[in-house]
């Protein structure tokens, strides 16, 4: 006889959920099933707890989030995985014979209870865990106080100013609401510890620098409503950009300076070592750009890229100045005599000469110019000019502007370079 009852009730308790199955399997779960039982009976979940009262019924809430991560700034959103609890007290559900709390997790028990109507104002996409039950739980407490918790995976969006992208700070904001009902009825709270990280809480480019939980004032948009808010303040870290974008762009601008040590009659080594750096630091700044978010303004990134294409592109520009004046002045000098200047007047027929004239080299324009006596036997000696004064300017200004943009062009990146760092890492 005492087989079949014990067999009878493994059989029973298969059928029940298995928070209830443990709660009948402790002593006295029998009696709470009862009591939750009466207490149901006569229970109307549409009715907030305090109605009765005339008051309106507080509900604290708190937030654990177990992930934080998947930070868009395309989509300007991010994604949580999250706990909520909420806590509040049912009169209703007040029992002297209820001495310690009753884990509730059957949707269909629990859809018998009154519960906040809360929602997230600013969420883009919202999901309910179901593996590999319904994740949410109710617990009543001795003397009527409630806790109801669900695990939810969401999905918020997250206005950014990206002004100082990527060396910027962002507030992405959490709000929690009530849906149907006014502040007369449901008032939000937060409680002691309104918002919990876990300690495997960690983003690749992000660190969570504070959390501020505070009440939000959307009257003028969503009514008189209870409305809660939590402003993660968030930190770039700019390990990734740096190694990425900052050290690479300023290698190609030290490498395009190389040129000013150059040769000026190099002219192929110059031009190919200007326009492959041009090239590459653009194709650099057009993957930046694709992988940046798009915005109407000018972020941060965008000032570098532009400066640093810019001391390239004047780095060629140099060259083509300097050659220009170089070639300029070699060919003044191969103009300035005829062919048959050094040759006396009564020997231009015999096409002889007694003194062989040799030109000096073209390193003596930088030097200065000198005169060559011709001397002959028939004709007075006279003083033949290699070149003229006014003619020489363009190889000594060639000359000097590759000697000053070897300093100048430095000292030009090292003081941008300062005022970039300071203005968008400090003074903004």
């Amino acid at each position: 006889m005492m087989t079949s009852c014990y067999r009878m009730v493994l059989i029973l308790s298969s059928f029940l959920p298995c928070s209830l199955t443990q709660s009948m399997m402790r002593p006295g779960g029998l009696e709470n099933l009862k009591i939750v039982d009466s207490l149901l009976r006569n229970y109307d979940r549409r009715a907030t707890p305090t109605n009765t009262l005339g008051e309106p019924t507080d509900v604290s809430c708190e937030v654990f989030i177990r992930s934080f991560g998947s930070i868009s700034e395309k989509a300007m959103d991010y994604q949580v995985d999250l706990y909520l609890r909420q806590h509040w007290f049912d009169p209703r559900l007040n029992h002297s014979d209820i001495t310690q709390v009753l884990d509730l997790n059957d949707p269909k028990l629990v859809q018998a209870i009154w519960k906040p109507e809360v929602y997230f104002p600013n969420a883009k996409e919202a999901e309910f865990q179901y593996v590999t039950v319904p994740n949410l739980l109710l617990s009543i407490k001795p003397q009527g106080q409630i806790l109801y918790m669900l695990r939810l995976k969401l999905t918020f969006s997250c206005m950014m100013e990206l002004n100082k992208y990527p060396l910027d700070d962002q507030i992405c904001t959490m709000e929690i609401a009530s849906f149907s009902k006014t502040m007369r009825e449901l008032i939000l709270k937060w409680s002691p510890e309104p918002v919990k990280l876990s300690p495997e809480v960690k983003m690749p480019q992000f660190l969570v620098e504070n959390v501020i939980a505070e009440t939000c004032d959307d009257s003028a948009v969503l009514g008189n409503y209870s409305c809660l808010a939590a402003k993660f303040h968030l930190h770039r870290s700019i390990g990734f950009h740096l190694v990425q974008s900052y050290i690479p762009t300023i290698l190609f601008v030290i490498v395009s300076w190389v040129s000013f040590w150059m040769d000026v009659e190099h002219v192929p080594g110059r031009v190919a070592l200007g326009v492959t750096t041009l090239l590459t630091i653009s194709s650099k700044s057009a993957g930046l750009s694709s992988e940046s978010p798009q915005v109407s303004y000018v972020k941060a990134i965008d000032v570098w890229m532009g400066a640093c294409t810019a001391f390239v592109f004047l780095a060629l520009i140099e060259f083509t100045v300097v050659n220009y004046l170089w070639r300029r002045a070699s060919r003044n000098r191969n103009n300035m005599w005829p062919s048959d200047y050094f040759i006396p007047e009564d020997q231009k027929e015999t096409n002889k000469t007694e003194t062989e004239i040799c030109l000096l080299p073209l390193e003596e324009i930088k030097n200065g110019c000198t005169g060559v006596r011709v001397e002959n036997g028939k004709s007075s000696p006279r003083t033949v000019p290699l070149c003229d004064r006014s003619k020489r300017w363009e190889a000594r200004y060639a000359m000097a502007i590759d000697e000053s943009c070897r300093f100048c062009f430095p000292l030009a990146f090292l003081v941008f370079n300062a005022v970039y760092w300071w203005y968008y890492l400090f003074q903004t």
